[in-house]
């Protein structure tokens, strides 16, 4: 981020090639929304290039300042929040359109399977989507800073603004909900559904 403060611009490239992905994954799932998570990501990465000089003044100053990552995930909650708060709307992976649930084809790994396990983890993937849908706000967060952002305890505590014990406990509350939620799925299910 000094490099890039100072006019390396190849050093940007270095930062969004590092990062570009997981705050991607972070965004979408929080907004369910690809086209809105474009916008945000894009007003991330714009504030990224406005707030270089600051962060690296702050850095080289020796002021307390946060690693890049959970700078960087920190500016993606606020964006993302703010979206939330201008659009409210309540969206369903039922109201994506073939051409935009591509994306959720994409959550499950390319496992090089046939078909039959193909659909098993795209139907795991939408499974997983509907039980972080159910999650509270908070703990849906908390759970896709560490799950996509990498984030540690620490990190979600400092980003949410929380204190260490509340991130590990919206962490422990968001593993037990999906747990239990994912415990009903099966891949029996998933194939009998789509059949």
């Amino acid at each position: 981020m000094q490099r890039y403060a100072q006019g390396d611009v190849a050093a940007f490239e270095v930062l969004l090639k590092r990062h570009e992905t997981a705050l991607w994954r972070f965004i979408v799932k929080s907004l369910r929304d690809a086209a809105a998570a474009e916008d945000v990501m894009q007003d991330t990465w714009i504030t990224v290039t406005q707030q270089a000089v600051r962060y690296a003044e702050n850095a080289a100053g020796g002021e307390q300042t946060a690693q890049f990552r959970t700078w960087l995930f920190t500016l993606a909650r606020s964006r993302t929040i703010d979206h939330l708060r201008k659009q409210k709307p309540e969206v369903s992976t039922e109201d994506f359109s073939d051409s935009q649930s591509d994306w959720l084809g994409n959550l499950a790994a390319d496992s090089g399977f046939g078909p039959l396990r193909q659909l098993e983890g795209r139907e795991q993937a939408g499974a997983l989507l509907q039980a972080l849908q159910e999650l509270p706000e908070d703990q849906r967060e908390a759970f896709l800073l560490q799950a996509e952002g990498g984030l540690s305890v620490e990190e979600i505590a400092a980003s949410c603004q929380v204190t260490f014990e509340t991130a590990k406990s919206r962490l422990r509350y968001a593993r037990a909900k999906l747990k239990s939620c994912l415990a009903e799925w099966s891949p029996q299910k998933a194939v009998e559904a789509s059949s």
